[in-house]
């Protein structure tokens, strides 16, 4: 009962005076607000990254040239050219018991023209087991097949943003047209079912994809892989760091590569869990980060609140003298004046989380990120406020009920 009351005295103390009050929200609004939008957005861009992580599967290897281990780069400028097609076709022939499959890749970007258009896009040169490693199904048409590779031929496997650059529209047909890649001719034999942006903002749809073969000799004229991809049998964490020992001794013997191991190695292996687990943490980081410089406007929010408090406990000197002159302990007016503090920072609190999560919607909209708004980052935001109200109230509430009630009535 003596709570209602509190609060009634506090609703009117407040209505009283609508411009300070709103004012002194203010700060917390803004606060909350962006505690929720950064959560929000932190959240959207680690499940986001999470899911384009985990949909090429936790079992798939990357073999990339050069030494990536922290610490330094294998050095050289023949640093990027270590991997050749032999190394793929070793690992595919000595490791059928832990690889599943093996796709070779030598990647670059290439113009692609059709008629008069002509557009910028990355090639891929790969063989058929890409399709399966990568998660890159065809929406219509084929994938790559082994007499592709094995004859050379020039054909081609497009995404639906090569497409709409050529043609004018992602839903054109372009089976069967010619294209030409770095002036040499190919014939579209599939179109790949569009994935959208990756997991750093890339557009995974505007890709070309062909024979290895045709582009190692045909398109870039080249004899090194920029990756071979792998996909080991089982996605246990053991078993894949097993493959993954495998694979790098027998990449040691192939590259005639001498101890000390892996300083010396000219090649880097990564998992997609060893990945994901990265990505994770610094998404995770990253929102932390951001969330504390969040608090911190919630924590000048909170000093703005102390300040009007100290003001409207000197300007109602008088009225707490007449309170305790009929009766009224330091505690009720302690109690009273800390009420005051908490429900603007309450209602300061509710403001800031709808400003927040309508903020993360129309900010995820404009940039085209995917927000994530959860109960826990509502919940936390919330209890931060109600604690920056009874945190920076108590101050102003405890010099109110240390008033002496003659000095109080005196006060001019």
């Amino acid at each position: 009962m003596i709570l209602l009351v509190n609060l009634n005295i506090a609703l009117r103390s407040l209505a009283g005076n609508l411009l300070r009050t709103g004012l002194t929200m203010l700060g917390v609004i803004i606060g909350v607000g962006a505690v929720i939008a950064v959560l929000a957005i932190g959240q959207g861009a680690t499940q986001r990254v999470t899911s384009s992580i985990s949909a090429l599967g936790t079992n798939m290897l990357t073999i990339i040239p050069g030494n990536q281990r922290i610490g330094g780069l294998a050095g050289g400028g023949s640093a990027n050219t270590t991997l050749v097609m032999d190394d793929a076709t070793a690992i595919a022939h000595n490791l059928t018991r832990t690889v599943a499959a093996v796709a070779p890749s030598t990647r670059d970007g290439i113009s692609v023209r059709y008629g008069h258009q002509n557009t910028q896009s990355s090639c891929v040169g790969t063989t058929p087991d890409y399709e399966a490693i990568t998660n890159s199904p065809v929406q219509s048409g084929r994938f790559l097949r082994d007499e592709d590779i094995t004859g050379r031929l020039k054909v081609a496997v497009v995404g639906v943003t090569v497409i709409a650059n050529l043609f004018g529209t992602p839903t054109a047909n372009p089976l069967g047209k010619d294209l030409e890649l770095n002036q040499v001719q190919f014939r579209v034999v599939g179109v790949l079912t569009p994935k959208g942006s990756g997991t750093f903002g890339q557009d995974q749809d505007n890709v070309v994809i062909i024979p290895v073969s045709t582009a190692l000799r045909r398109v870039f004229n080249r004899t090194y892989l920029n990756s071979i991809y792998l996909e080991a049998r089982s996605s246990d964490p053991a078993q894949i760091n097993l493959v993954s020992d495998e694979v790098s001794s027998l990449l040691r013997r192939r590259h005639h590569l001498l101890p000390p191991f892996p300083d010396n190695d000219d090649f880097s292996i990564r998992s997609q869990s060893a990945l994901l687990q990265t990505s994770q943490s610094v998404t995770g980081t990253l929102t932390a980060l951001l969330g504390g410089v969040a608090i911190v406007s919630l924590i000048v929010g909170g000093i703005g609140i102390m300040n009007i408090m100290i003001v409207s406990v000197t300007e109602r000197t008088r009225e707490i003298g007449i309170r305790k002159a009929v009766g009224a302990t330091g505690q009720d007016v302690l109690i009273q004046f800390l009420t005051e503090s908490v429900v603007v920072s309450v209602l300061g609190g509710i403001l800031g989380i709808l400003i927040g999560v309508i903020g993360s919607k129309v900010v995820g909209g404009l940039l085209g990120w995917s927000t994530v708004v959860t109960f826990q980052s509502v919940l936390l935001a919330f209890l931060v406020a109600a604690a920056v109200g009874i945190f920076f109230g108590i101050y102003p509430a405890r010099k109110a009920a240390q008033l002496h009630p003659i000095d109080a009535l005196k006060f001019e």
